[in-house]
């Protein structure tokens, strides 16, 4: 028979089961787990800076906020991840090291400004 598979389901079934995405709206997704991060990393960079934490201190704060930016995100969208994105490594660790940059700039900043001068 056309249109049906070993196990009785017509074709055009097992092709509804599959989860489809809008690549659009998963794009427009990750740039706002992107903006996030960054955010979150500067608004981190400035606090460790002004609180004056060095060496591993100001990282510790990073990894806090990051976690915590974690499950706001995951929060957000529902705790149905899949509903949103293609897997957990997107919204979890996307964006992880690029807001380590951002952070690193402005808590030196934040650091030099208020410490320093």
């Amino acid at each position: 028979m056309a249109g049906h598979d070993s196990t009785g389901k017509k074709s055009s079934d097992t092709i509804n089961d599959l989860p489809t995405f809008n690549t659009e709206n998963l794009q427009s997704n990750m740039k706002t787990i992107f903006y996030s991060r960054t955010f979150m990393a500067i608004i981190a960079g400035v606090v460790a800076g002004i609180l004056g934490l060095t060496s591993w201190k100001g990282f510790v704060v990073y990894f806090l906020v990051m976690a915590i930016t974690s499950v706001g995100l995951i929060a957000k969208a529902g705790f149905s991840i899949h509903s949103y994105f293609d897997s957990w490594n997107q919204i979890v660790l996307d964006g992880f090291f690029g807001g380590l940059l951002s952070f690193v700039l402005f808590w030196t900043f934040a650091y030099d400004i208020v410490h320093i001068f």
